[in-house]
């Protein structure tokens, strides 16, 4: 690990299950649970996890995923009950959509291709 890199994220979700199915199916996620409100996940290459709440989600940072078939995984997200925030549009080095998990969270995914 080196220092000031990003090294982990945490999220919190209402329902593990349904937010672990929907990683798991959407990117191939993998999970350790921590007792029965604290999952952790890997194979995304970024450490982190999903706190379970029972508050109101509020998002205050856009975590940016990477894929190089837009369209591909924009699609497993849909199947897996995501929904699309912002469709797929441009800027300059790529391009982008952004989506919904089942907790609240609003993440993107970013291509160069």
């Amino acid at each position: 690990m080196k220092n000031n890199h990003i090294n982990y994220v945490e999220f919190k979700a209402k329902d593990l299950e349904k937010i672990k199915d929907f990683y798991s199916k959407s990117f191939n996620w993998t999970f350790t649970d921590y007792g029965p409100d604290y999952t952790a996940f890997s194979e995304s290459g970024l450490e982190g996890g999903f706190e379970q709440s029972d508050t109101e989600i509020s998002n205050g940072a856009l975590v940016v995923l990477y894929h190089d078939n837009l369209e591909l995984i924009m699609n497993r997200i849909i199947e897996s009950n995501g929904l699309i925030s912002k469709d797929i549009f441009s800027f300059p080095g790529g391009r982008r959509f952004h989506f919904i998990d089942p907790a609240g969270n609003e993440l993107a995914v970013w291509s160069d291709k």
